[in-house]
């Protein structure tokens, strides 16, 4: 009795459901990246706030999302609050769950690249008459992006596998259909090796993007003349 099928792993590795499941986690890790992106900025914005109310909740946003597992706050939102009557669909549900979650990790990103730009330019901009918009949009966001690359990539990274996470709640991804084949087939050693075939692929092809704009903004964002702005 043969443990592997050439013939079965080969027909899975173009087989169009699963490739339905690739795409899935595709647009999946995309669009979470988005609304992950947008709160992330606000929260790490809420961390840098003079007012200790907005400064303390955010730091409380980030300490539950990063202190409890995203499987758990997945089943929350999708079992859990229907008891409360607030019912989210599947699809709904996992980009909820992982914008939420991401958002945590990104805020600490964005705020540890704000606060790596001297803060002594800002005061000369203050100075010059420009506003908190100004400051934020001119001298310090396009500085902090510099640093915010690098670590904003690796979470891209591991995002493109934790929506993974999300076929607890039956969201139909790359692995939740792996395993309804396994189910149907039986081939689970086939299978899965075409689902971490795909995974690779996608965290390849993104490891090579992420280094095009490493290169690309690393090197020719030079910081902004306040003389300019004025």
């Amino acid at each position: 009795m043969s443990f592997w099928s050439w013939s079965g792993f080969f027909d899975y590795l173009v087989n169009p459901f699963i490739l339905g499941g690739v795409v899935t986690t595709i647009w999946l890790t995309c669009v979470s990246l988005v609304f992950g992106l947008f709160l992330g900025f606000v929260v790490a914005l809420m961390r840098r706030s003079k007012l200790r109310p907005i400064r303390s909740a955010g730091w409380f946003y980030v300490w539950i999302f990063r202190g409890t597992p995203l499987l758990v706050q997945l089943i929350v939102i999708y079992t859990a609050l229907p008891q409360l009557g607030i019912r989210f669909s599947v699809v709904e549900a996992a980009l909820i769950g992982l914008a939420l979650n991401e958002a945590a990790y990104l805020a600490e990103i964005i705020r540890a690249g704000i606060e790596a730009v001297p803060e002594g330019q800002s005061r000369a901009a203050r100075a010059l008459g420009m506003t908190e918009r100004q400051i934020m949009r001119h001298i310090v966001m396009p500085q902090a992006f510099k640093v915010i690359i690098p670590p904003l990539g690796n979470s891209v990274n591991g995002l493109l596998k934790t929506t993974s996470v999300t076929s607890v709640i039956s969201m139909e991804e790359l692995l939740r259909r792996t395993q309804v084949l396994i189910q149907e087939k039986f081939m689970v050693l086939e299978l899965f090796t075409v689902a971490a075939i795909y995974y690779l692929l996608l965290t390849t092809i993104w490891d090579f993007i992420q280094r095009r704009i490493e290169k690309r903004f690393g090197q020719s964002t030079a910081p902004v003349k306040l003389a300019e702005q004025r």
